[in-house]
């Protein structure tokens, strides 16, 4: 699962390093490596968003109360990322012109594209398998417990 407190803590490390540097002087090509660690952080604040809204079913009955607070992080995080972005737009735009913007929009579309394709789905994969684990465990505790009652009665009755 995605945390998204450290989700931000990455992105705001990332955002800090390439606002430094921009203060600085750099190119923007310098700072691809930087870049690339913001977009990855911000690409899984709108995943553990997504969790948020839709929790995983055991998550749902036994964590209730986590589920609440874990939609409250992932919002704080989104506004957080928002923020970077407005700042992150401008400092490019003037720096570089608005088609550089543009430019690393697309990069970043890739580049969430990429990493959906790569970890997001190996992550949905094992949280559907340990579901369905977890329910067939459930299943039979549930079919254990009923056959045992049925012998049990059947003891009491003198049948068995």
């Amino acid at each position: 699962m995605i945390d998204p407190i450290t989700a931000v803590a990455t992105a705001t490390a990332a955002f800090n390093t390439i606002k430094q540097g921009f203060a600085v002087g750099r190119e923007v090509e310098s700072m691809a490596g930087d870049l690339g660690r913001w977009m990855g952080a911000v690409s899984d604040i709108k995943k553990a968003e997504e969790y948020a809204k839709k929790p995983p079913l055991f998550k749902k009955l036994f964590q209730a109360g986590s589920v609440e607070e874990e939609a409250m992080a992932t919002f704080m995080a989104r506004k957080k990322a928002e923020d970077m972005r407005a700042e992150l737009k401008t400092i490019i735009s003037m720096t570089r012109g608005p088609s550089a913007w543009e430019e690393l929009l697309k990069t970043e579309a890739d580049i969430r594209k990429k990493r959906q394709q790569a970890i997001y789905d190996q992550q949905e994969r094992r949280r559907k398998v340990f579901e369905i684990i977890m329910v067939i465990i459930g299943l039979a505790a549930i079919a254990g417990l009923l056959i045992g009652m049925v012998y049990l009665v059947g003891m009491d009755r003198g049948k068995w």
